[in-house]
């Protein structure tokens, strides 16, 4: 009942036409749209309108919530789900948006930290946060344009939503929802090997195409290659090919 009910709506909601002025977000803050064919930029659009009218949106530390962040951000979190459903982001009810980098509490259960760094005893910087059981994700807007506008090394966006990804199966561990045992078994060999050497080559301080924040624990190598395997495609593909390919069979969209 309530599958069909959120069906209508959805359907509803894409009988409309995008807005002319939201095409002009995605042409300047979201470079990997500008690489879609015609119809996945069809799916783009819809997977933003849905996602921008389900979600709860909040402005904070004195930056007004307007559409230009929410398309941003939507279509950026929608590129994940390019091959896959809305089921994904089923957990994710609210964005909570600053204008640059916050400080919050020490880390608590529950909450990653994309690419923070440590200022003092009181916090921590925060790009982004992802928080489990139905909270928000929390993003700094300035790093939101800076990673959606440029195919560089990182993306916020991908990071945290690929941390949202994870919390789907209730558990945080790197592993997304997969179909079955054998996805599991394939995951946890390719990943955990992928993983291991990752964090030996941090530890001996030698060059790594993964970013070296992935090493902090298996969660944070999924949001780490989940980045690389969005923003670096073909370099991940030849630095990492097991890898990549893992990644291509769950997230079924062929970014290069």
């Amino acid at each position: 009942m309530f599958g069909w009910l959120t069906e209508r709506r959805r359907n509803k909601l894409l009988e409309q036409p995008f807005p002319p002025e939201w095409v002009e977000y995605l042409d300047e803050n979201v470079a990997i749209w500008r690489r879609l064919d015609e119809p996945m930029k069809e799916r783009l659009r819809d997977l933003t309108v849905v996602f921008v009218a389900e979600k709860t949106w909040e402005g904070c530390g004195g930056l007004e919530m307007t559409d230009e962040i929410r398309v941003t951000v939507a279509a950026q979190a929608c590129v994940l789900l390019l091959g896959r459903e809305h089921a994904l982001y089923a957990g994710v009810e609210s964005i909570l948006v600053y204008p640059s980098t916050v400080i919050s509490p020490a880390r608590r259960p529950g909450v990653f930290v994309g690419g923070a760094t440590v200022v003092d005893e009181a916090g921590t910087a925060v790009l982004g946060e992802a928080h489990h059981h139905g909270g928000p994700v929390i993003l700094a807007w300035d790093d939101v344009v800076a990673g959606g506008r440029e195919l560089g090394t990182r993306n916020v966006v991908f990071h945290e939503f690929a941390h949202k990804i994870d919390m789907v199966d209730g558990t945080i561990d790197g592993t997304p929802p997969l179909e079955d045992r054998t996805a599991r078994r394939a995951w946890a060999e390719v990943c955990s090997a992928a993983f291991l050497e990752l964090r030996e080559r941090v530890e001996r301080g030698r060059r790594t195409f993964i970013d070296d924040y992935g090493a902090t624990n298996e969660a944070e190598f999924f949001a780490v290659a989940t980045e690389a395997y969005f923003v670096q495609p073909d370099k991940l593909k030849r630095n990492e090919p097991e890898l990549y390919a893992i990644l291509a069979g769950f997230y079924r969209f062929d970014p290069g």
